[in-house]
């Protein structure tokens, strides 16, 4: 970047600070517009709960006149008491009511809870509903309001049955899998007259209050969404951040899932969720204890002969792109569910890294029992040693233009003009030519990087392997590592400061230290003044990666704190090992072999910058005879 485009820059800044600040709101404005949002915001609120009140007050008279009516369709089954029922296998425990019959609590055998405890708890109790309802001719039943009766009960089996009188009832078998899948058949028996002869479907409404699960409420609710794989498409999901009340769905759906950062709530229909589904997510506040509210309105299959049961699947587990692979193979549905990408592994090239490498290192080497902490270490030893010869073939580039500098310097020094750049551009790059030297290499270092990097920042985060792993001074690896914590929340820092963050940050600045001392040992003329301008925005990005990092996961900080150091100390070697006076004898060789040698062409990027070079003297060439013939033209 020239001196030009520098001030081109700080000058649209300036003008769109100024801008703002002259075109501010002034207090007595944002006071009225203020008081007007928050008399908006209580309509709102008090009409929200006027509904709610409302059909609350409907359901109870509508419940309370079926109780007290003997002839309604489910009068018994709108009585009983309720019962819980337990499902449990090596890795989840399933707690079914009778009242409804769903699933009211879910725990994951084998991951701790941040409270310490053994196993985690995705949701118990009032935090998740999920209501079935059918619209018959003369009223509509909602499964959440039957009691049902239990039969057929083992450890992995249930079967409830709601009854309504003279061999009609509702029934949902319920299987659990090996691992963590839950298969549930539902239809009815001897009812097909109640319906009307083209009902085809029925309304699902599943609710949930998230829980936060992780230490760090920010960084946990970035990854909590309410995701959905299109039947004929890929996944998608709901923002994070902002509010969505019954964002529609145009397309039909495989599967709808309440994801948090670890773990997830997977509902799977055989016969596809139908167009046209309503989605909410709601963001809670920091410290209520819970991420998101969702919920989902959909449609699916229903048969009201009960010849064909209504099939669906439900996942209590985690986030693990192997188990989420290996348990989509115990789907009857013969789908392909892809629920894997509940594990979001980056854009399409970051993925294919994260994908066909990483996670392949990363399995073999947690496969040896060690440390997560060691994992991130040999990764990082891994990628530094399949990078090393593109990064050390950049350095020499680098330190081939540090050797030619006097010789640059030298060959442009009668375009010190500000008029004269276009000139000196190109004596250098003739210059550099003649030399066989790329002044383009010298990029590659931070272009090999990079997408590595990004590759580690879709990874790292959403590795459950590091999720409560220790290493060093490190109590969790997929969480922040505070050295000072406080209760009030600064904007743009948080909470607290986080170690790995800090030492990720110093290290950042102390490489771009090198690097800016190594790219000014290779500068001509105003190129070094022009780099001078740059160096201090070089040094304020480790300070913008503190605020951004400062929340995010000490393994994710620890590794790249260690990616820089082994960085710093690659190129501190290359340059301890690298002899200047035998480099510059192996250019001026190869110059005058080029020099005796007119014939023969340059290979690679000096080839074609030769080709470059020779063209735009031929273009310069021809304008000037062109010019020299109009003037002789003229006269």
């Amino acid at each position: 970047m020239d001196k030009n485009t520098t001030t081109g820059f700080i000058l649209i800044a300036l003008v769109l600070i100024g801008f703002s600040y002259f075109n501010r709101p002034s207090a007595e404005e944002q006071r009225a517009a203020f008081v007007q949002d928050s008399i908006a915001q209580v309509a709102r609120l008090n009409a929200e709960k006027k509904q709610q009140a409302e059909a609350a007050a409907k359901a109870a008279e509508a419940k309370l006149k079926a109780e007290q009516d003997t002839t309604a369709l489910f009068h018994n089954a709108l009585k009983g008491s309720a019962q819980d029922i337990v499902l449990k296998n090596e890795k989840v425990e399933l707690t079914l009511n009778t009242k409804g019959a769903t699933v009211v609590k879910a725990v994951v055998k084998g991951f701790k809870d941040r409270q310490g405890n053994p196993d985690v708890t995705l949701f118990n109790g009032k935090e998740q509903s999920l209501n079935y309802m059918l619209a018959a001719k003369e009223s509509n039943i909602a499964t959440k309001d039957l009691f049902f009766e239990p039969t057929n009960v083992s450890d992995t089996t249930v079967t409830f049955t709601a009854q309504a009188g003279e061999g009609k009832s509702i029934v949902m078998n319920y299987q659990l899998g090996r691992d963590y899948m839950l298969h549930m058949q539902m239809q009815v028996l001897g009812m097909s007259g109640l319906f009307s002869p083209n009902t085809q479907s029925m309304d699902v409404d599943w609710q949930e209050l998230c829980p936060q699960q992780e230490r760090g409420f920010t960084f946990e609710n970035r990854y909590c969404t309410l995701t959905y794989k299109e039947k004929e498409g890929s996944t998608d999901h709901l923002s994070e951040t902002s509010e969505k009340r019954d964002s529609e769905i145009e397309e039909a759906l495989d599967w709808v899932a309440f994801k948090d950062q670890f773990f997830s709530t997977i509902m799977i229909a055989k016969n596809d969720f139908l167009e046209k589904s309503l989605m909410t997510s709601i963001p809670q506040e920091k410290g209520s204890g819970y991420l998101k509210q969702f919920q989902a309105k959909m449609k699916t299959f229903f048969d009201p002969s009960g010849q064909k049961p209504s099939e669906f699947e439900f996942y209590y587990g985690p986030n693990d792109f192997r188990k989420l692979q290996a348990v989509e193979t115990e789907s009857t549905f013969g789908k392909d569910l892809k629920m894997k990408k509940l594990v979001y592994l980056g854009w399409p090239i970051v993925r294919w890294i994260n994908r066909f490498f990483t996670i392949y290192v990363f399995d073999f080497l947690t496969g040896l029992g060690l440390n997560m902490g060691i994992v991130l270490i040999l990764i990082t030893l891994l990628l530094k040693a399949i990078t090393y010869p593109l990064v050390k073939k950049s350095y020499m580039s680098s330190a081939k233009m540090r050797v030619l500098k006097p010789k640059l310097e030298e060959a442009t020094k009668q375009y010190n003009a500000p008029e004269d750049q276009m000139q000196k551009q190109q004596a250098m790059m003739q210059e550099y030519a003649k030399y066989g030297v790329s002044p383009l290499s010298g990029c590659l270092p931070m272009l090999i990087q990079m997408p590595i990097w990004i590759a580690m920042f879709n990874f790292v985060p959403n590795a459950i392997q590091l999720r409560g792993e220790k290493f060093l001074w490190i109590d969790d690896l997929s969480t922040y590592d505070p050295i000072v914590e406080w209760q009030t929340n600064i904007w743009g820092i948080g909470d607290h400061l986080s170690l790995t963050c800090i030492l990720f940050c110093v290290a950042n600045i102390l490489y771009s230290f090198m690097t800016m001392r190594q790219q000014k040992d290779q500068m001509v003329g105003q190129q070094a003044e022009q780099m001078k301008m740059m160096q201090w925005m070089m040094y304020l990005m480790p300070l913008m990666f503190f605020f951004m990092f400062n929340d995010y996961s000490s393994g994710l900080n620890f590794y790249y704190f260690i990616s820089l150091f082994f960085s710093a100390a690659i190129m501190f070697i290359l340059r301890k090992t690298t002899n200047d006076e035998k480099l510059l004898a192996k250019l001026e060789a190869r110059y005058q072999e080029n020099k005796n040698n007119p014939q023969k062409k340059l290979g690679g990027l000096a080839g074609r910058l030769q080709a470059m070079q020779e063209e735009q003297e031929r273009m310069q060439k021809e304008r000037d005879e062109l010019r020299r013939r109009r003037l002789n033209k003229g006269k």
